[in-house]
């Protein structure tokens, strides 16, 4: 899937006689709803707008509502917002809970980055109990509700670090360091990616796991780490690498609105996919362990206590 075509067949294309997808080609998306996590900044407002302005209801799920509030203030388009704080599994609980209603797409985009060694209400590792465990309650949670499609934002960065799950160790006790804690959450979003997929497919149910990266988009994600050298090579690569949160929220868009198999994953087609029109990309090879995607998951069930439901094959 690394080679697939970014762009779409157009009469009135470039000189090759394509056009490269952007937000113009979003479909009507009348009639759906929406959740996405992490909405009040970067390319999950983005992602959020532009869902809305093509007709979705689109939920912000955020921890501060406040913020929230002034992310959804004058979107084109239909609007609420909800507090979620995915550091927390109480409040995963209490969003789940609150839900009423057909939900056709669900976009876990939220996350934390680089950040000192801290934990979670419920004690997990800052960056995994966030990224990934929390998106798991959250997802196994809402799912007897999705209709369409999760998609899940992952990141370039699950092919650094370590290269691989920290099960004997999933809080990097005494091995903590930011580069790895976010590398290894990265890895777990495209590990539940697949086996949500293979759970998916065995219980017939039509809905599709996918997952997307942003390449490098310069948005406020980056300034959570407090190590002056990496801030500053980081505000380096905004200005000589980095495209901005509307570029970096095209993959997403792309995975939650095209017609594409399960467990695919976009990304941008540039130079090292840190750039350009969203495309089919591929991941490492620790990504596409399917023992590993299992045994992530029943790690995470015992973790958080939440479980794969009973999923209608309608779906």
């Amino acid at each position: 899937m690394d080679n697939a075509d970014s762009t779409i067949g157009s009469s009135k294309g470039t000189s090759t006689g394509k056009v490269k997808w952007d937000f113009g080609r979003i479909p009507d998306l009348s009639g759906r709803t929406a959740v996405v996590t992490g909405a009040n900044s970067g390319i999950g407002r983005v992602a959020a707008v532009e869902l809305a302005r093509a007709g979705a209801h689109v939920v912000f799920a955020v921890r501060d509502l406040e913020r929230g509030r002034a992310a959804a203030a004058g979107v084109s388009g239909s609007t609420e917002v909800r507090r979620l704080d995915l550091a927390d599994l109480a409040s995963v609980r209490e969003f789940a809970e609150g839900w009423d209603g057909p939900l056709d797409l669900l976009v876990n985009n939220a996350g934390v980055m680089l950040l000192p060694e801290r934990r979670t209400r419920d004690g997990f590792e800052m960056q995994f109990g966030t990224n990934h465990l929390g998106h798991f309650a959250l997802t196994n949670l809402l799912l007897p509700y999705i209709t369409d499609r999760v998609v899940t934002v992952s990141s370039g960065a699950h092919r650094m670090g370590d290269g691989f799950i920290h099960f004997e160790n999933l809080n990097l006790d005494g091995i903590y360091a930011p580069q790895r804690a976010y590398s290894q959450s990265k890895l777990a979003n495209l590990l539940f990616t697949l086996e949500l997929q293979r759970r998916l497919t065995e219980s017939g149910s039509r809905v599709r796991s996918l997952a997307a990266h942003p390449g490098w988009a310069a948005t406020n994600l980056q300034s959570h780490t407090t190590n002056p050298v990496t801030r500053a090579l980081m505000a380096v690569g905004n200005k000589v690498v980095a495209q901005d949160d509307k570029g970096g929220a095209l993959p997403t868009l792309f995975a939650a609105t095209q017609d594409l198999p399960g467990a695919s994953y976009v990304g941008p087609s540039g130079p090292m996919e840190m750039r350009g029109a969203p495309t089919l990309v591929g991941r490492s090879a620790a990504a596409s362990d399917v023992a590993a995607a299992e045994r992530l998951w029943e790690a995470s069930e015992g973790l958080t206590g939440v479980v794969f439901p009973v999923v209608s094959a309608a779906r």
